[in-house]
């Protein structure tokens, strides 16, 4: 939520520092996340003065440029080069002297400095719009009206407007504090309770409101009353429909709303001082006369103000006219036919209570998260509706001019009842805390506009204003009590009891730490993504099996993720456009299925994506890139922390893979590797390989809690090292060389390591040397060159049957 401070303070009794009024909103649970300084014109104009042009001459280095002397109030004109066509003598001018810096519209600030231009002194700089930032006009210099007088500030002359500018960070109950009008209250309450002296805001609704005719009566029907509680009107007639004025324009500006027109800045301008959203439609459009609050039948046609076709669903509640045609989505958007334009001479203006429920659901549906369907969907105060109508009547006819030309029509046929909730002190005790003398509990709670109905020993009845629509329980209650106290002012106790919880899936977070710890220290850095993604990334053959979003908050954001290689890209993407292009992540992540309605699964994985470069350069050693071998590296390093020594992989096709293989342990399959295809990475633009590590975490969690630790001694003998060079047919794969060596079943064989692979012609056609290490190893003795050969020999006539070797000498 914006706040301006300037717009704040005309609410409140009495002037606070900008610094200080942060402190109490922060303490009064309307936490102020930034507090920035504004200028609608940066510099507000600080060191520029108006001069008049005294003498104008060519320079006599330069075509283009004059020789100016500018009078500025002071003993002596300054000497001004000036490269502007339009310079000539008697214009009054904008003179930026030396020492001002000055701030573009577009470009970075500069400082005047004594400079020589072609030969000739320069005092300063004759200033254009665009060159001190008032727009982005740069036909010429600036030229005043002649009655100005020179030597006057520039700051002066317009009075650029300053402002400071709160954020404050909402929670998603507060509607009572999303309004200019609603935060003063809260800051007077405080006030009150802490300085003990009644504080009450500035109201802005005047009791000058009076129908000047009836010459533009609109009739209002309400078919749908539960999703409309309330509904208000007013016609004005004979308005003007122009620029607003220039304090209507800066308010505005300053909380970062663009103006528009007189007609919509007003109700904009409202909406932010009440928090009751208005809308005006322009009276000439609505058909019949007659406003209709009703639904339309499902998939109807309807085209917004940003000229967009919309199909609507039969619960849109939509504000119709005669002929029972839309024109506007109520408490949401406004219909393109209907809304005000410079042509506009007669207007409606409606204010209305709208079901919350329905605001909601419908704003999701459209993607429109407008400020007035924000207000609604949290509940307005339905008891200002009328007072806020009024008061925009008012305003347009101050401002835009016309008569008002029909009685306030206020449709609320069944008056809502103030909700009432019971408080007892002994509560208050202990959920805050802290003792509240009674005195102090009901001032509270009557400067926050609650109704003190009845008290008794230990216990305060309340009638809730009708602008918290939030509160309904006790600790509601106690809530605002602490709030008004200050949250600061919580007392912390000196000891606290707390029962430690039972340890719950303390294996698979362990699991889950040690390999994160792990994966860092191979120099990975862990990411979470969103859950839910974009429906475009998909098939419709994926799509028919994953869990879409009913109220999805955007057109982007409307699917569970079938997937974790969609949301890692989006990560690897945002990366890669910022130069950086080594990866290595990992993620631990659901991806969610449905086989129908009720049938929904949810899958845990852990995720590595790997690009670029696994080792940098460096003075001893060359750039090593990532690639197949390194990823699958990784993951043979995962399973071996998981107690699996061997996993039997085997290819698989799959059109989203250049090359991918699998691992199944007991028939399940526990982990994907594979590098993705250009065509898949072409979606996110990426276009360095991408290569990924899928596990199933359940099942990796499974296999891990089924191994058990087992210990042995080092073995005090020596292990022996021998290599072989096997030429065999390019076709043999390393998993078909470790068959082998297990069906030689040598118990002595500690461990196998491929070294080297060698392809030559020399070989013959087709075929490959792969040089291998076999380490062995007795737990008992050290072993004889004869036991050695003995299995050496073993594995070569193995090798000889089994795979067709030859061994190279």
């Amino acid at each position: 939520m914006t706040i301006s401070y300037k717009w704040l303070s005309e609410y409140l009794p009495d002037s606070i520092e900008p610094e200080k009024l942060s402190a109490i909103l922060t303490s009064i649970g309307l936490e102020v996340e930034s507090l920035d300084y504004y200028e609608n014109i940066k510099g507000s104009l600080k060191g520029i003065i108006i001069g008049e042009v005294l003498a104008c001459t060519q320079h006599p280095n330069a075509d283009k440029l004059r020789l100016t002397k500018v009078d500025i109030g002071a003993t002596d004109p300054l000497n001004i080069v000036c490269g502007a066509s339009n310079v000539t003598v008697g214009q009054k001018v904008l003179v930026a002297t030396i020492g001002t810096t000055i701030y573009p519209t577009n470009g970075e600030p500069t400082t005047m400095k004594l400079a020589k231009i072609r030969g000739e002194e320069s005092q300063g700089m004759i200033c254009a719009e665009d060159e001190i930032g008032m727009s982005t006009n740069h036909d010429g210099i600036m030229v005043l009206p002649t009655e100005t007088k020179a030597g006057t500030k520039a700051a002066d002359y317009f009075q650029p407007y300053t402002d400071w500018i709160y954020e404050i960070g909402l929670t998603p109950n507060r509607m009572d504090a999303m309004s200019h009008l609603g935060i003063a209250k809260d800051v007077c309450a405080y006030l009150t309770h802490h300085n003990n002296k009644e504080a009450r805001s500035k109201s802005p609704f005047k009791n000058a409101f009076q129908v000047d005719n009836q010459s533009l009566p609109i009739k209002v029907v309400v078919e749908n009353n539960i999703a409309c509680k309330r509904y208000a009107g007013v016609s004005i007639s004979g308005i003007t429909v122009k620029e607003s004025p220039k304090w209507l324009k800066e308010k505005l500006e300053a909380i970062g709303q663009r103006p528009i027109n007189n007609i919509v800045d007003i109700t904009n301008y409202l909406l932010q001082e009440t928090g009751q959203p208005l809308h005006a439609f322009d009276a000439d459009q609505i058909k019949g006369k007659t406003i209709i609050v009703k639904n339309l039948a499902q998939d109807t046609l309807f085209t917004t103000l940003d000229e967009k076709e919309r199909k609507l669903s039969k619960d849109d509640l939509m504000i119709c006219n005669g002929n029972e045609e839309g024109m506007c989505i109520a408490g949401i958007f406004g219909g393109a036919k209907s809304g005000v334009s410079t042509t506009t001479n007669n207007i409606f203006i409606e204010s209305a209570w709208f079901s919350p429920t329905i605001i909601r659901k419908s704003s999701i549906k459209h993607g429109l998260r407008t400020e007035a369907a924000v207000r609604f969907e949290k509940g307005v105060d339905i008891s200002n509706v009328v007072n806020t109508l009024k008061r925009a009547a008012l305003l347009i006819k101050e401002i835009a001019g016309g008569s008002i030309s029909s009685d306030i029509i206020d449709i609320y046929p069944d008056p809502a009842e103030k909700t009432q909730v019971a408080i007892k002190y002994h509560y208050l005790k202990k959920l805050s805390g802290k003792n509240y003398h009674r005195d102090a509990v009901k001032r509270i709670l009557s400067s926050l506009d609650f109704e003190i109905i009845k008290e008794g020993m230990d216990e305060l009845w309340v009638a809730v204003p009708f602008s918290k629509p939030d509160i309904s329980l006790p600790a509601d209650i106690v809530e605002e009590i602490i709030r008004m106290d200050g949250l600061d002012n919580i007392e912390i106790p000196s000891t606290m009891t707390i029962t430690p919880a039972p340890d719950e899936n303390i294996f698979k977070e362990n699991l889950k730490e040690k390999i994160s710890g792990f994966l860092i220290g191979q120099g990975f850095s862990e990411i979470v993504t969103n859950s839910i993604t974009n429906s475009q990334y998909y098939s419709d053959e994926v799509l028919s099996g994953s869990v879409k979003m009913i109220n999805s908050l955007s057109t982007e954001l409307d699917v569970m993720r079938p997937s974790m290689v969609e949301t890692g890209l989006e990560t690897i993407s945002y990366n890669l456009n910022r130069k950086n292009k080594d990866l290595q992540l990992f993620e631990f992540g659901n991806t969610y299925h449905t086989t129908g309605i009720g049938a929904y699964s949810e899958t845990e994985h852990l995720t590595l994506y790997m690009t670029g470069l696994s080792h940098p350069a460096s003075w001893r050693t060359k750039a090593i890139p990532t690639d197949f071998y390194v990823a699958k590296g990784i993951a043979n390093a995962v399973l071996k922390l998981c107690g699996i020594q061997k996993a039997t992989f085997s290819v698989e096709k799959n059109p989203d893979y250049s090359t991918v293989v699998s691992a199944e342990i007991n028939k399940k399959n526990v982990v994907t590797i594979g590098e993705l295809s250009p065509a898949r990475l072409k979606a996110f633009d990426i276009k360095q390989p991408i290569f990924l590590v899928d596990f199933d975490w359940k099942q990796l969690v499974k296999l891990n809690n089924s191994k058990k630790i087992t210990y042995k001694e080092v073995s005090k003998f020596p292990a022996v090292i021998r290599d072989l060079a096997l030429v065999v047919n390019r076709s043999v794969t390393y998993e078909a060389l470790e068959n082998a060596v297990s069906k030689a079943k040598i118990a002595k064989l500690q461990e196998v390591q491929l070294f080297d692979i060698f392809e030559s012609e020399k070989l013959g056609a087709d075929k490959k040397s792969m040089a291998v290490s076999f380490t062995f190893i007795d737990d008992e003795k050290t072993l004889t060159d004869k036991e050695i050969d003995g299995m050496i020999n073993k594995l070569i006539g193995t090798f000889e049957i089994e795979l067709n070797a030859e061994i190279r000498k």
